[in-house]
């Protein structure tokens, strides 16, 4: 997945929206004795942050998220300079056990999101249905 995101990055931070520069794949980080390798580490020039994207092939389990709670310390301290804002975290998987996800990330204080991915679009129909329901919702503001 990785790899076909590399591949098509310039479609890719399309998007992801406006602002987003690539910085890394498998960004080396060292922490103590031990180096550890972010998949995608991007820097948004408008909110003033590092990014940092963790993919994940199965269900993203809570040390997951605990890992991506390290790098987020991490680049908080050691990569930051004047003037930018926290570091945004984001684990993409291919399943998300909810529960688990707010245990995991209960009284975590950086700016971390967990998400599922799709591998594919949802049927012409239901693509149709959703797109009605955010018109209809736009229309009544």
């Amino acid at each position: 997945m990785e790899d076909k995101l590399i591949q098509n990055l310039q479609a890719f931070l399309l998007e992801l929206g406006k602002g987003f520069a690539f910085i890394g794949r498998q960004y080396k980080i060292q922490i103590g004795s031990r180096h550890f390798f972010v998949d995608l580490v991007f820097y948004h020039r408008i909110l003033k942050c590092f990014v940092l994207i963790d993919l994940k092939r199965g269900e993203i389990e809570h040390n997951d998220i605990g890992q991506m709670n390290l790098y987020l310390n991490y680049f908080r301290k050691e990569e930051n300079t004047e003037g930018d804002n926290e570091p945004i975290g984001i684990v993409l998987g291919a399943y998300k056990d909810q529960i688990l996800v707010e245990y995991a990330t209960e009284n975590i204080s950086n700016q971390l999101f967990v998400s599922k991915y799709q591998l594919y679009l949802p049927d012409k129909q239901r693509l149709a249905g959703e797109l009605e329901k955010l018109l209809s919702i736009q229309d009544d503001e």
